[in-house]
């Protein structure tokens, strides 16, 4: 299984993401993925419009030229926000100048990023319409990656390419939903389930093996985790974080080797990455990288 890192990317800063995707290749770490938003969401606290957020592909191109051995990848991005030709032509020049080392993470949004299109003059459908796009986006992208047409259909009109230079990054579907998790079983090279517990994820990755009939699709975890080296360290950032106002919701914690028995728990159920956005002070990532069986 291979550890991925998401990068800070609610700063103004890019050196900030820049750096921790250095620390990550000097720790071994795989890849790094970065999610797609024009600001915070509300379950990224601080949040609002008046409050800054790297742009998903100028990031990740910038660590693919300062990190080339890394792997890149969007984790997500929303097929609401990008045409899909612009979005096919993205993905393919990050894999090209990756040496095919993109992976292209997408998905649907929810009701938590639609003060996003809002203001910024993105339509955002009802779900079902977002979950038959999302499908078709995948199916027009495989085609263009694969320097064929695609004929058009109800959600994505007719892209005829080519793209050039070229480029094939795997797609990841993410998304919780059983209707997500059937187009990643039909369509998709792999899905991303955030932020489940291994139990949760097991049920899941098993629910996806039923759903693909034999169809390989590689199930993924990617989460929020507070890792401390032992259960006095953890106190300790437990306490920190609760002075600052932050809740643990939707945030993995525990120690190191409970941190080590989650990921084997992962990797039981067949999750080929672990990707995961370290929470408290700069050193986590040091901690988890030493801690997670690979």
């Amino acid at each position: 299984m291979r550890l991925g890192v998401s990068l800070p990317v609610f700063t103004d800063d890019a050196a900030t993401s820049l750096t921790v995707a250095t620390r990550a290749r000097a720790l071994g770490v795989d890849g790094v993925f970065a999610p797609d938003h024009l600001f915070p969401p509300a379950f990224y606290p601080p949040s609002g419009s008046d409050r800054p957020a790297l742009e998903v592909f100028s990031l990740l191109s910038a660590v693919a030229a300062l990190e080339p051995g890394l792997h890149v990848g969007t984790l997500v991005t929303r097929i609401t926000l990008r045409a899909p030709g612009m979005l096919a032509k993205q993905a393919a020049a990050l894999d090209a100048m990756t040496d095919g080392r993109a992976i292209l993470g997408i998905g649907t949004g929810d009701k938590a990023s639609a003060d996003e299109h809002r203001r910024f003059g993105f339509p955002f459908p009802p779900a079902a319409d977002r979950v038959a796009a999302l499908e078709e986006t995948v199916e027009a992208l495989h085609a263009l990656f694969g320097g064929r047409t695609w004929p058009g259909g109800a959600h994505v009109p007719p892209l005829e390419g080519p793209l050039l230079p070229p480029g094939e990054p795997p797609i990841w579907v993410g998304g919780l939903s059983e209707a997500v998790l059937g187009v990643a079983a039909r369509v998709a090279d792999a899905w991303n389930g955030w932020g489940l517990d291994a139990e949760g994820f097991a049920g899941r990755a098993s629910t996806l093996r039923a759903l693909a009939d034999g169809r390989t699709v590689a199930p993924t975890w990617a989460g929020i985790a507070l890792v401390g080296e032992d259960r006095a360290d953890l106190e300790r950032l437990l306490e920190a974080r609760a002075a600052r106002g932050l809740s643990l919701d939707g945030v993995w914690s525990g120690t190191a080797d409970e941190w080590r028995a989650f990921v084997d728990r992962l990797r039981d159920a067949g999750a080929t990455w672990c990707v995961v956005l370290p929470a408290g002070p700069a050193d986590r990532l040091d901690v988890i990288a030493a801690a997670t069986p690979r």
